[in-house]
């Protein structure tokens, strides 16, 4: 379906709950944004890496594309899509690697240890994320390395890990709550529920 044709299926649904009072039209519409989005994310940001391969210049928003992108696709369980944005996290990677710039790093091997956990191959996921916790601990990102602990902690229960599983909760909710990361600390609660 073409990006037009989503656009206008979202429109359709939004007059479906406004008028027909179908609240659930909005996820539908929703999703069909969110694809949109992801598709416009991943164009946008191959085109800004193509003009720093022309150019040699890097745009700082490149990484963020590819990573909304990648989320998006992750949300929308489109496997094709997220496998798109993954050559070019990898390239984010090298990239940063190049300039020291570890928070960059921290994302972009962040979000190969997700695409790595969606594709089921749970030891390459663990991983990415681990370095991306070193990476974040390295420069007192702690919000970020809770955040990747719960991902871990969903790793290690998938590995048959239980008691590894819930103490990376713990830590990770210690080190949100220190830091006051309530979006983390709200991942925190729903995984104790999880696991």
């Amino acid at each position: 379906m073409s990006a037009e044709e989503r656009i206008e299926r979202a429109r359709l649904l939004y007059e479906r709950a406004v008028f027909g009072g179908d609240a659930g039209a909005l996820a539908i519409a929703e999703r069909e944004l969110n694809a949109v989005e992801a598709d416009l994310a991943l164009a946008r940001g191959r085109v800004i890496h193509a003009r720093f391969l022309e150019e040699g210049n890097e745009d700082p928003h490149e990484l963020e594309l590819f990573q909304r992108s990648t989320e998006l696709y992750q949300m929308l369980g489109n496997v094709r899509g997220e496998g798109e944005s993954v050559p070019a996290l990898e390239r984010s990677h090298e990239l940063a690697t190049q300039v020291g710039d570890k928070l960059t790093m921290s994302y972009a091997v962040r979000h190969l240890g997700i695409a790595e956990h969606t594709a089921g191959r749970l030891s390459a996921a663990r991983e990415w994320l681990e370095e991306s916790v070193r990476l974040r601990r390295e420069i007192g990102f702690l919000p970020g390395v809770a955040a990747n602990l719960v991902r871990l902690a969903y790793i290690a229960a998938g590995e048959g890990r239980r008691d590894e599983a819930l103490r990376l909760i713990e830590e990770a909710s210690s080190i949100a709550e220190a830091s006051g990361a309530q979006g983390v600390m709200r991942q925190v609660e729903e995984a104790r529920t999880q696991l």
